[in-house]
């Protein structure tokens, strides 16, 4: 019974897969899609388009700092079990940590907006 049914699953599966191959084969390449983009001619625009190295530094810094605060959430959740002034310790030296961060950001000029 256990082999018949693995069976019918094994079938049922391996024709799914047929059927999807099947049904998502492109038979039609269209021209545009398959040459190369621009090749040849003249750029209708400029390729480099201006961008603000202060813009991306905040948001390294933004993303930095936002994977840190996640990393907070665990450490709510184990104020359940563990020791209030170990809880206390890891917390505010994880904190203290990001402060250091910060100010040394602020220090090297990355949060200036200035230029």
């Amino acid at each position: 019974m256990i082999i018949l049914i693995m069976t019918v699953i094994l079938l049922l599966s391996m024709m799914m897969m047929l059927t999807t191959s099947i049904i998502s084969m492109k038979v039609i390449m269209d021209r545009e899609k398959s040459s190369p983009f621009e090749c040849g001619f003249d750029p209708v625009s400029s390729a480099r388009m201006p961008f603000s190295l202060q813009f991306f530094l905040i948001a390294v810094i933004f993303l930095i700092f936002d994977v840190e605060i996640t990393l907070l959430f665990p450490i709510i959740m184990t104020m359940k079990i563990s020791n209030i002034y170990s809880f206390m310790f890891i917390s505010t030296l994880f904190i203290y940590v990001l402060m250091i961060g910060l100010f040394y950001e602020w220090h090297q000029g990355a949060l200036d907006w200035s230029y």
